[in-house]
């Protein structure tokens, strides 16, 4: 807490309202520490995280916040998206939280404890890596049904994976009745759910196009 009482608490007399607030405030911050609200994964809410010691506000990224170990967040200031962190105010995108770290769902208690009530900018480094980005592989009927057969990532720069996208866009192209008789195959550059990281394969170990081979190999002999 910032701020201090001005009177000692066995001092006569009725309280001043604001040390009344003060302590109000106070008692919040302790019973949402003791208690707080668990957060649900997939519902989409924001949420209370460890930074350090200190506690952030941070939103959740629809569809990538499923867990268990490993969702998608972006830290924001507890007074709202558009309020800045002290001088620099650092937009650092999605970033890969560790549901170990997660407190609860976003409590305005926990903002006496963030470093923007420090008067202080995020750190420039906060403990979680960037959410980075993918390549993920469609095969479509002419319905547009279908389904992922291939997903790329992580990749730590967005231009990577878009150069991989057209690499087998490029692979693809001229027998794309062929590959999988009945489906069109694309590539595309995506977010990376790192909700679902497991199912992707790492494009810097292995060649993409010896991935897509494989993945389409499996599909057909399936």
């Amino acid at each position: 807490m910032k701020r201090l009482f001005r009177r000692c608490g066995h001092t006569p007399g009725t309280i001043s309202p604001e040390d009344q607030a003060a302590v109000d405030q106070f008692r919040a911050l302790l019973a949402a520490l003791r208690d707080p609200e668990p957060w649900t994964p997939g519902h989409c809410q924001d949420i209370a995280v460890r930074v350090g010691p200190w506690i952030e506000r941070a939103h959740t990224r629809l569809g990538d916040d499923h867990g268990p170990d490993i969702i998608a967040v972006a830290l924001q200031h507890p007074g709202g998206s558009y309020t800045p962190y002290g001088e620099r105010y650092r937009r650092l995108g999605w970033l890969r939280c560790e549901t170990t770290t997660i407190l609860g769902v976003w409590n305005p208690a926990f903002a006496s404890l963030t470093h923007a009530a420090a008067g202080l900018d995020l750190p420039d480094d906060v403990g979680m890596a960037p959410a980075n980005y993918g390549v993920h592989v469609e095969a479509r009927r002419a319905d547009n049904t279908g389904y992922t057969l291939l997903r790329l990532g992580p990749y730590f720069q967005t231009w990577l994976a878009s150069h991989d996208a057209d690499r087998l866009n490029t692979e693809l192209a001229g027998r794309a009745a062929t590959v999988m008789p009945g489906y069109t195959v694309t590539a595309k550059a995506a977010p990376f759910h790192v909700s679902d990281h497991e199912s992707y394969d790492d494009p810097y170990a292995t060649d993409v196009a010896a991935l897509l081979a494989a993945a389409i190999a499996r599909e057909v002999s399936a």
